[in-house]
């Protein structure tokens, strides 16, 4: 079971973060060779423990469950699923909601040693298939409304149904809220630091999804970093509005709450409802809450109205929040969204801590235990500006151990000594770093250096922006022109002069050689995890360019006299 030394290591950390004692330079928990997350830290806070672990409100009203539970109904389960087959090193593919199951199964995973292939709801039968194939699959825990999927996906795996019955399908156990007999002792399993614990898919915004491969440290433990940056405290009632399946929903609805001993609050309906959320927020003295940018945004359509009673910390992360945001939130409520960055293939690594100096746009500094490192993505040298690296020199316990059957590809992630994220930024003379895009959505026009994401904020403060996805459109004499898909706000129509108004502001607001001088009218593509996906949006502009067509519902700048005035300026010497 649990070993003292470790959980004495790993908790000390924990209460130095807590503290938020700079004096002391953070260092990661030294565990030793074994370690297994649900033994060594879970189950021993749990003991005898009645405080809220994990409060549901869903169709079913209100339901909480203490930590001493939760410890108890995990270990009944990994009793069953190790009848059921289930053995160390297993890759069980878990296909949940937002509901108690999910948090069950996770934890007696975890205690078998086993692997969690968390996974979306939304996937069809060929994406399962390619999950089932790639992740060597060969056990799945899913709901009853969920198996006709599986219909067609063949291989070599038990089946485990929550919610009813089906043909060739295990029920999941009813009896997990009973004691258990005295003769029932789940199995005990000695997991070492490096065994995996975790293969999440990414959400492939540009290319098939990969397997990112985290161990028994790298989420577990690398998520001491993600409570920092939440501003977690024992007792707070967390609620993270995120989707199970992908990363995320690790980072802020498991790990990092349980690692503060605060309670995960979920609110679980059909369709994101801002009005109810915001009475949830209140009624459940929510004290942190975390959020993507698009539901942010998506509550400021709504009437954000007074700030939640017990709330404290407001957070984002998933895509870089914009000012607009940020300020709007703060006029409500007083408080101020502290935005954070990090990937799948690692925890949260560069955030807003709480009680820094926030600079509106800017993603933060560094958190503990982690070294940064901005690679000129042409020379490979160090400066104020490029790829967001990690320093491999002294590797950070919450990166990855590597993508899952693919050597080459994880080989290059973490070519010449960093792991290379794919993302720009630039440092600031305060150290705080910005979000530039993705190495891939970068993009010159007249040989000027054009971010997506400054002009995508800048449109978002002109009331007809509900979101936006800036693209280069090619073009001969400029390389490239700044085109702008926008989704509007409530109340907008897609006119010729709401096309005007948006292109207007656009040449107000940024600098001429980046502003948008085309705009269309769309929902954006986005990942089922809720990304953009502007690789979509890129090869609509490269189809369009090569056929000479316009799309139809796009306006120009050139449409409007008036907002020709000022143009592109020549290509710098």
């Amino acid at each position: 079971m649990s070993s003292p030394h470790v959980t004495a290591a790993y908790r000390a950390a924990r209460d130095q973060l807590l503290s938020a004692d700079a004096s002391v330079p953070f260092a990661w928990p030294d565990l030793g060779d074994t370690f297994n997350w649900a033994d060594d830290w879970f189950d021993v806070i749990a003991e005898g423990n009645d405080r809220t672990a994990l409060w549901l409100a869903d169709a079913e009203g209100d339901r909480r469950f203490s930590y001493a539970e939760m410890a108890a109904r995990s270990d009944r389960l990994a009793v069953v699923l190790h009848a059921a087959g289930v053995a160390k090193g297993d890759h069980v593919l878990v296909m949940l909601g937002n509901q108690l199951e999910l948090w069950e199964t996770m934890l007696a995973v975890i205690k078998l040693g086993a692997v969690i292939l968390p996974t979306s709801t939304m996937l069809d039968t060929a994406d399962l298939q390619d999950r089932v194939d790639r992740g060597s699959v060969r056990h799945v825990v899913t709901n009853v409304g969920e198996t006709a999927k599986y219909d067609g996906v063949h291989g070599d795996f038990s089946r485990i149904v929550v919610g009813g019955t089906a043909d060739g399908w295990t029920p999941y156990p009813d009896h997990l809220g009973e004691p258990a007999p005295a003769d029932e002792h789940r199995p005990v399993v000695a997991t070492s630091t490096s065994d995996p614990c975790l293969v999440y898919f990414t959400s492939g915004t540009t290319s098939k999804p990969k397997m990112v491969v985290h161990t028994q440290t790298s989420y577990p433990v690398g998520h001491l970093s993600t409570m920092h940056w939440l501003g977690l405290r024992p007792g707070d009632v967390h609620l993270a509005i995120s989707s199970p399946g992908w990363g995320k929903h690790a980072w802020s609805c498991f790990f990092a709450p349980w690692i503060a001993e605060a309670t995960v609050f979920v609110h679980d309906t059909p369709r994101f409802d801002p009005a109810g959320l915001l009475a949830q927020l209140d009624r459940a003295e929510v004290s942190t809450f975390c959020a993507p940018p698009t539901a942010w945004r998506m509550l400021l359509q709504s009437d954000l109205g007074e700030r939640p009673r017990a709330m404290r910390e407001l957070v984002s992360a998933g895509e870089p929040l914009n000012p607009e945001v940020i300020e709007r939130v703060r006029d409500a409520w007083g408080l101020t969204i502290r935005d954070g960055y990090g990937q799948t293939e690692t925890t949260a690594i560069i955030g807003n801590a709480p009680g820094a100096l926030v600079t509106s746009g800017a993603m933060g500094t560094p958190l503990p235990g982690v070294r940064v490192v901005l690679l000129d993505p042409l020379t490979g040298q160090p400066g104020d500006e490029g790829e967001v690296c990690l320093d491999l020199t002294d590797r950070p316990v919450n990166l990855m151990s590597g993508y899952l059957g693919e050597p080459e590809r994880t080989a290059d992630a973490m070519r010449d000594g960093h792991f290379h994220t794919g993302d720009i930024a630039a440092r600031d003379a305060d150290g705080q770093l910005t979000f530039i895009g993705r190495t891939d959505d970068v993009f010159k026009s007249s040989d000027y250096k054009v971010s997506p994401f400054e002009v995508e904020s800048a449109l978002l403060q002109h009331p007809a922006v509900a979101e936006s996805a800036v693209v280069p459109a090619p073009d001969d004499a400029r390389l490239a022109i700044v085109k702008a898909y926008v989704t509007l706000a409530a109340g907008w129509e897609p006119t010729a002069d709401t096309a005007r108004q948006v292109l207007e502001h656009a040449r107000d607001t940024l600098p001429v050689y980046a502003r948008a001088r085309r705009v269309e009218f769309a929902e954006l593509p986005k990942t089922i995890s809720g990304k953009i996906r502007r690789v979509e949006l890129r090869e609509l502009e490269e189809r369009a360019a090569a056929t000479g067509t316009r799309a139809t519902g796009e306006w120009r700048e050139d449409d409007f006299p008036e907002l020709r005035s000022q143009r592109t300026p020549p290509r710098p010497a």
